[in-house]
Parts: structure tokens; C-alpha cells; sequence
């Protein structure tokens, strides 16, 4: 039987005020981590998706979406979720009049007709925008980051947005077209699930609990102690402000991040469900969250 305390647990998260707020006092060691060792490794959403298709992490953040493909390796942790509640990622232009489109059906309509960079194919951005385009949209993925610039130039005429870009987009001249987790919302009544954090299934039942106690008791922290877990999270900000970064960080740190409650968890079964229904996932079965 494995002794976990006696090795270095790998915990995957993304460079994201987000994420550095919910592992704040994990990294610095604020509360008692019952002898278990950390090894944060930072990268980005995509990279930890194809990481955990590996089985590379015990316990990781990934994509709702890449969550489908997992099951048989990781179950899911109850808290670390980021949920959209009414917001979500966007489909961004330069061109002024996507702004005016009449009803959701011009949207698709003129959505379809024009190339979209996505930032990564196991996103849940690009699920959600299977859903409301169908899968069949002209794409071209492009690292989250640099989808601005792709816009920009040019390269393609409609972006994807995730991250911070949803608070700074209009400042930088861009325009909206459809905010998916305002439409999912509108649709279902639900949530959008973006992402979420899991754990290796060859981790002992009890270890498994043991290490969502201190996940949950993480975020509790940072929650109750925001103004230093925001101030480490600035060194993952990408230009924001602390006003900007602190909004960011409300946006998905949230009750649910805590806990999915019935709510979240219904969020995801909905999400996967009506995915794997159009044929864009596998089936799923049971989501069964650690305890």
C-alpha cells in the first residue's frame, strides 16, 4: 500500500488569478496540510488537459470538457469549480455591427459564416460553442492569449475569449457577439461549467477525502482572507490591475468553487449530457464526486 505522505504530490492548476487565489494557502502553507507534500506546477488549461489524459498529475485542474475523457483515470474533486453564472467564455470581432444582430439566430447565422480561433479543442469554451454553432464552425485553435491579436490582424474574424479578456474586451475596441454562459443560462436555467479540479483514482478512497478537505479548506481561506490571497495572485494577473484582478477572481471564486452543490453537479450532468446526446463526447455515465 502506498504511503502518500512519503512522496511529493503533483497538483496541476493554471497561471490565472483565479486558480492562485483557490491555492493560495495551500503554496503558502496558511493551513494544515496533515503531512502531505505539494509540487504546484503551473500551466496552462490545455496542456493540463492532455497532462491528465496521461495520467501525468495526481490532482489537476482541467476542462469540464476534457472531463469526459477522464473518468476511467480521475474522479472529480466536489470543490475548485469555476462556474460562469450567466457569464461565460465570448465570441469577440472588431466588426461593429456583430453588435447588432437581431435575435440568436442572425447571431449563428453570421457566427457561422466566419473563421473563429478557439483556444484549445478540450475546452469548454469550444463544447459550448459546439453546442450553440453546432460542431461543424470553421475554427482554428490559438493559445488563449494570443486570440486578441489573431482578431487583431486579422488572421481570423471572430475570437473565443476565456480568462480576463471577458472584462477587457471593450476596452481594446473589440465587440460581442454572444456570451455563451449568458445564453446557457437563459437556456437551461443552469451555470456554464468551465473547469474543475480532479484527482487520480489510484489514490486510496480516504486519501482521496482526506486531500479534498484541504482543497476546500483552501479556498475557504483565500475567501476569508482576500486581500493577501488576491495580492499572490497578482503575480499571475497578466497586466490587471488589483481592482480588475479582484473582479476576475469573484467571477469564479465563488459559492461553487466551495462546493458544486446539487446545482453544480447538475450543471455538469446537463453540460456533458446534452454534449454526449449530439454525438460531440462519449457517453459519460454516473459522475460519481469524491466525498
Amino acid at each position: 500500500m502506498t504511503d502518500w505522505k512519503s512522496i511529493t504530490l503533483t497538483l496541476g492548476h493554471s497561471p490565472d488569478p483565479d486558480d492562485a487565489f483557490m491555492f493560495y494557502a495551500m503554496a503558502a502553507e496558511k493551513i494544515d496540510l496533515h503531512g502531505y507534500r505539494f509540487e504546484h506546477t503551473l500551466q496552462d488549461i490545455q496542456t493540463l488537459n492532455e497532462r491528465a489524459s496521461r495520467g501525468e498529475l495526481h490532482i489537476t485542474a482541467v476542462s469540464i470538457h476534457a472531463l469526459a475523457y477522464l473518468l476511467d483515470k480521475y474522479a472529480p474533486l466536489p470543490s475548485g469549480a469555476s462556474m460562469g453564472d450567466g457569464y461565460g467564455p465570448m465570441f469577440i470581432t472588431l466588426d461593429q455591427s456583430a453588435g447588432s444582430l437581431p435575435d440568436e439566430d442572425a447571431r449563428r447565422e453570421w457566427l457561422r459564416s466566419k473563421t473563429i480561433a478557439i483556444p484549445g479543442k478540450l475546452t469548454s469554451a469550444f463544447l459550448a460553442a459546439q453546442l450553440y454553432l453546432g460542431a461543424d464552425f470553421r475554427h482554428v485553435v490559438v493559445p488563449f492569449d494570443e486570440i486578441f491579436e489573431a482578431v487583431k490582424s486579422g488572421a481570423v474574424d471572430v475570437g473565443l475569449i476565456i480568462h480576463e479578456g471577458q472584462l477587457t474586451y471593450a476596452r481594446d475596441g473589440f465587440h460581442l457577439v454572444r456570451d455563451l454562459g449568458a445564453w446557457w443560462k437563459s437556456t437551461t436555467g443552469l451555470p456554464l461549467p468551465l473547469g474543475g479540479n480532479i484527482i487520480r483514482k489510484d489514490i486510496a478512497p480516504d486519501v482521496r477525502s482526506e486531500l479534498s478537505d484541504i482543497l476546500r479548506e483552501s479556498i475557504r481561506y483565500g475567501l476569508e482572507h482576500r486581500k493577501p490571497a488576491v495580492e499572490h495572485s497578482m503575480a499571475h494577473a497578466r497586466g490587471m490591475d488589483v481592482p480588475l484582478a479582484d473582479e476576475f477572481i469573484g467571477m469564479y471564486v465563488n459559492d461553487y468553487t466551495l462546493d458544486y452543490g446539487d446545482t453544480g453537479r447538475e450543471a455538469i450532468r446537463r453540460f456533458l449530457g446534452e454534449a454526449s446526446a449530439k454525438g460531440l463526447i462519449p457517453p459519460v455515465g454516473e459522475i460519481e464526486f469524491v466525498k
